[in-house]
C-alpha cells in the first residue's frame, strides 16, 4: 500500500488531438514513488516524461487510469499546498525581490506571510541565498534564479517536490554544483521527489530509482534501482561503477 506522502500512477493513458492527428502520449503508465524517495525519469525528447509530471500535478487529466498524490487527487493536493514544483524556466516575477518571489505560493493559498515569515527566511537560507533577499531576478545568475525557484517550491511545506529539468539551462559545471545542492536540500526537507531530466548522470547521481521511458507511445520500459550510498559526493561522477550504471541506462534508452 502506498504511503500517504507518496506518488501513485496506475494504468495512466493520455492522448492529444490536433491538426487531424491523435498522438498517444502515454500508454498504461504505472509508477509508485514511496514516501521520502527520490525518483528520476529519463527518456528521449517527446517520450512523455513531462506529460507524466503534468498529469501528476493535475495540469493534464488522464484519459484512463488513477492518480494519487499524497493521498489525494492531484488538484486537491496542489490546493492544499502539498505539492511544490520547479521547472526549467524559473519564471520569477522580475519586479519582485527574491523574498517576494518566494512568498508567491503562500499568497496564492491565502496563507499569512507574517506567520510564515521565519519559514520563508529558512527556505532562502536553505538554498544558499542569505543576503540576497532584496535582490531582483535581473541581478541574479541563472543558478541563483533556480535556487529561488526551488525555495518557492518548498515554501508551502510540500510533501511532494516535482522538478522538470530544473537545471536544463545551466552549463555542465554549474549543473553539477546544483546537483550537489539539490541533494543537500532534499535530504534536509525529506519530501518525496520526482525529477524529469535528460541528464542520465544527473538522474543516477540524485535518484534512488531511475525510470526509463520510450516514446510513440510514451511508456515505461524499465525501472533501475540506484544503490550508491548517501550522501553522494562529487567524486562519484568519475567513479567507474557510476559510469557503468549510466552506460546501462543509455543502452536501455537505445533499445527499441
Amino acid at each position: 500500500m502506498l504511503a500517504p506522502d507518496g506518488i501513485s500512477l496506475s494504468g495512466v493513458c493520455k492522448t492529444f488531438s490536433g491538426r487531424g492527428k491523435v498522438v498517444e502520449a502515454l500508454r498504461n503508465v504505472t509508477l509508485s514513488c514511496p514516501t521520502g524517495s527520490f525518483t528520476a525519469i529519463v527518456g528521449p525528447s517527446g517520450c512523455g516524461k513531462s506529460t507524466v509530471m503534468r498529469v501528476a500535478l493535475g495540469l493534464e487529466l488522464a484519459d484512463e487510469g488513477d492518480v494519487c498524490i499524497a493521498g489525494k487527487a492531484p488538484m486537491q493536493a496542489a490546493n492544499a499546498g502539498e505539492t511544490g514544483v520547479a521547472f526549467q524556466d524559473a519564471a520569477l516575477l522580475p519586479w519582485r525581490s527574491v523574498r517576494s518571489n518566494v512568498e508567491v505560493p503562500l499568497e496564492v493559498l491565502r496563507r499569512s506571510i507574517v506567520k510564515e515569515s521565519e519559514h520563508i527566511q529558512n527556505m532562502i537560507d536553505l538554498v544558499g541565498l542569505s543576503g540576497f533577499e532584496d535582490a531582483l531576478p535581473g541581478e541574479l545568475s541563472g543558478g541563483m534564479r533556480q535556487r529561488v525557484a526551488i525555495a518557492r517550491a518548498l515554501v508551502t511545506h510540500p510533501r511532494i517536490l516535482f522538478m522538470d529539468e530544473p537545471f536544463g539551462a545551466l552549463d555542465q559545471i554549474l549543473r553539477r554544483q546544483m546537483n550537489l545542492e539539490l541533494q543537500r536540500i532534499w535530504t534536509e526537507i525529506g519530501s518525496t521527489a520526482l525529477l524529469v531530466t535528460h541528464g542520465i548522470d544527473e538522474a543516477v547521481f540524485l535518484a534512488d530509482r531511475v525510470v526509463v521511458m520510450h516514446g510513440n507511445p510514451g511508456q515505461i520500459v524499465d525501472v533501475i534501482d540506484i544503490e550508491f550510498s548517501r550522501p553522494r559526493v562529487a567524486t562519484l561522477f568519475s567513479d567507474p561503477e557510476f559510469h557503468k550504471v549510466c552506460d546501462h541506462i543509455t543502452e536501455v534508452l537505445h533499445d527499441g
